[in-house]
């Protein structure tokens, strides 16, 4: 199951991340954390981080540097009006395909 899981996670993590932002705004290691407490124990760090720089680069999100205590300013994630259109489409879309599936789960795309 963890490879598939893998493999569906990978069309969908873009969006989770964008609902996690939702809330309010965080930085990666931050929103890493709240996805593992959310039971998506598998995701990396990294791929975390990668998605966060296209979503960036696509004006999906805004990023405001804040110091740390440890080390170098973090980059803190929040949705903007972008992201907030993009997650909106993502939960239509969900809704679509869990309707879609839940029919053919129960025979009726038959």
């Amino acid at each position: 199951m963890a490879k598939l899981l893998t493999e569906m996670l990978k069309g969908t993590l873009e969006g989770i991340i964008l609902a996690s932002l939702s809330g309010r705004p965080a930085y990666g290691y931050e929103i890493t954390a709240r996805l593992r407490e959310q039971g998506f124990s598998d995701i990396a760090e990294g791929t975390i981080y990668a998605l966060l720089i296209r979503m960036e680069k696509r004006g999906l999100v805004d990023v405001e540097k804040v110091p740390s205590e440890k080390g170098p300013p973090r980059k803190v994630h929040s949705l903007n009006a972008q992201g907030r259109e993009y997650l909106e489409e993502f939960w239509r879309t969900w809704s679509f395909l869990m309707e879609r599936l839940e029919q053919l789960r129960e025979g009726e795309g038959e």
